[in-house]
């Protein structure tokens, strides 16, 4: 995009980095803070001029899907597993967040930032689920896509594309249901097993210890 915008980005408890963009130029300031804050920029990145491609001329994608644990009555953390799916921009359709892998980040940075950007959540993005290729039903190009967990610690009241998606917690059953994208529901999958295997595994130490 050729017009300006400001973007704040975190890169250590006590610094903060404004990055003024006019055109493709960043023109930066540091500014170290003697506190920490949660900032969220409420805009989202746009154009094409980081974004990575494969040795094939695939565009590079990253995507990730935020989960939670319910709590019970009494305020504990139950076993019973949540994940949050958002809208299409253009339409109704639900999926998990994702989009284009920059130059400037890693895959996990990634992740956390399509989160914030496009469901307006923060927390731990967890060890990669998988690579897929795939192909866009809307564009007929294909895709390099990456996919990871985010087990999530904060849900923003504000987030940058809060006007143009909806945000919904779901069962695992549900939200693979409702999922349009079939390598996203293969990334749930394995999700699920994941977790499935850690929680059994956490109950056989406890059972151990008995």
């Amino acid at each position: 995009s050729s017009s300006s915008s400001l973007r704040l980005t975190l890169f250590a408890p006590q610094i903060f980095c404004f990055q003024i963009y006019l055109g493709f130029q960043p023109f930066s300031v540091q500014l170290f803070l003697p506190f920490c804050l949660t900032m969220v920029c409420l805009v989202s990145r746009t154009g094409r001029h980081l974004q990575r491609y494969d040795d094939l001329g695939r565009r590079q994608v990253v995507g990730c899907i935020p989960y939670r644990y319910k709590r019970n009555s009494d305020g504990t953390l139950s076993t019973d597993l949540e994940v949050l799916v958002i809208s299409s921009q253009k339409c109704q359709k639900m999926m998990f967040p994702k989009g284009g892998w920059e130059l400037d980040e890693s895959k996990e940075q990634a992740a956390l930032r399509e989160s914030i950007e496009e469901a307006g959540v923060i927390g731990k993005v967890e060890c990669e689920l998988g690579k897929w290729d795939f192909m866009s039903k809307r564009y007929g190009t294909f895709y390099e896509g990456y996919m990871f967990p985010l087990l999530v610690k904060e849900e923003l009241p504000l987030w940058p594309e809060q006007n143009v998606r909806q945000r919904t917690w779901m069962s695992v059953k549900e939200a693979r249901d409702v999922c349009q994208h079939w390598w996203m529901k293969e990334a749930l999958d394995i999700l699920v097993e994941r977790l499935t295997s850690l929680q059994q595994h956490k109950e056989q130490n406890i059972s151990t210890c008995l």
